[in-house]
């Protein structure tokens, strides 16, 4: 299964994401939502998988500029799904992203777990 980490190079979750994967040596192809952006497609499928509140980051500075108008209320999907396709580091960050797999944000005991169960995730020290 390949992996992909979405997320943007200055953001500390991401850092952290990413170390820990290279530390216990799964590979995953990182996406930089500012660079190589965001599109409806991408946010639908991860919608298929987790709720629209979820994968919004209220607590970020993005948020903050974002005018009172123009935040979405919890559970207005299709405002959420502007509202990320307009600012895409509205995203909470990191999404790891694999073949049935989709985590948002990070923490250890979630990516451990996915450690875990994943006996044929990519090492980048395989041949």
């Amino acid at each position: 299964m390949s992996l992909t980490l979405h997320g943007i190079e200055t953001c500390d979750s991401c850092r952290g994401a990413r170390r820990w994967l290279a530390a216990h040596g799964l590979a995953a192809r990182f996406h930089d939502l500012r660079r190589d952006g965001l599109d409806r497609p991408m946010i639908e499928r991860w919608l298929s998988r987790v709720p629209a509140g979820e994968l919004l980051n209220r607590r970020g500075q993005s948020w903050r500029r974002l005018p009172e108008a123009h935040r979405p209320e919890p559970g207005d999907e299709i405002g959420i799904i502007e509202a990320l396709l307009t600012e895409p580091l509205l995203v909470k960050r990191p999404v790891l992203e694999g073949a049935g797999l989709l985590l948002i944000g990070f923490t250890e005991p979630a990516y451990r777990r996915l450690l875990d169960a994943a006996s044929g995730l990519p090492r980048p020290d395989a041949r």
